[in-house]
Formats: structure tokens, C-alpha cells, sequence
């Protein structure tokens, strides 16, 4: 059997240690790095013009700026095909609520814990500027 039809007859099989990054397309980089930096606190990796690169645990999150393609007016929609949402993990449901109260805090809208009934497990829920879907989720 040859490589290919067994690749085929399984699948590829990726051999991966996981999310790399993740890119998210921004129509104000200054307003997102404001967002994810000075108010989530997110560690900045890298700046560079028109991307800002910060740590989310062991993930990179890339926020580009819009470009020259990027449509007037445009917005985040997660109903269309692309990104749903991000849901970062969690493993303690002390540091759920302590992030769901310091949302509350600094203003940012949140759904607070929430329980997600298909999974059964813990989550808080918020939208970034762009209206970008995230949750910090029990793993």
C-alpha cells in the first residue's frame, strides 16, 4: 500500500503540540492594544507596525490592523463562516470569578459564570472592541 492511499485511508494524522497562534483582524490596532493590554493585561510579545503579538498562556494571539482590503465599516459577525469565538482554558473556578468580577470592574460587558449546558463545564463570556467573541472556559 503506498503512502499516499494510506494516508488517504486515515487521514493525515497531523502531529502537532497544539495552537500555534491564532490571528484576529482589528479595525483600531491602537484601540485592541489598549483592550488586550492595558485592561486584560495581556503580555505584549511583540510590536511591530500595523501587528501586536501577545501571550495567551502558552498561545500567541496576533491582532492585525486593517489594511487595504479590509471593507469599510466592516465588523465582527460570528454567524458567518470563519471565527466563532475564542475560549481560553481555565482550571481553577476561583480565578472564573475572579475574572468575571474584575470584567465588571473595568466596565468590559460579560455574561459572568455562566454553565455551558452541552459540555457542562463553567465559562465567562466577553466581546473585545471589534465585537470578537471570547470566554475564559473550565478545562
Amino acid at each position: 500500500m503506498s503512502a499516499a492511499s494510506l494516508a488517504t485511508e486515515q487521514g493525515i494524522r497531523f502531529q502537532t503540540s497544539g495552537v500555534h497562534h491564532v490571528a484576529l483582524r482589528s479595525t483600531d490596532l491602537a484601540r485592541s492594544r489598549v483592550f488586550y493590554i492595558e485592561r486584560l493585561g495581556f503580555p505584549v510579545l511583540l510590536e511591530a507596525p500595523g501587528v501586536l503579538i501577545f501571550g495567551a498562556g502558552p498561545s500567541a494571539i496576533v491582532v492585525l490592523g486593517p489594511d487595504e482590503q479590509s471593507p469599510a465599516a466592516d465588523a465582527f459577525n460570528p454567524h458567518r463562516v470563519g471565527l466563532d469565538h475564542i475560549a481560553l482554558g481555565c482550571g481553577d473556578e476561583g480565578e472564573l470569578r475572579r475574572v468575571a468580577n474584575s470584567l465588571d470592574a473595568a466596565g468590559i460587558e460579560n455574561t459572568g459564570v455562566k454553565r455551558d449546558p452541552t459540555l457542562g463545564k463553567n465559562y465567562v463570556a466577553f466581546k473585545d472592541p471589534d465585537g470578537i467573541a471570547w470566554e475564559l472556559y473550565m478545562a
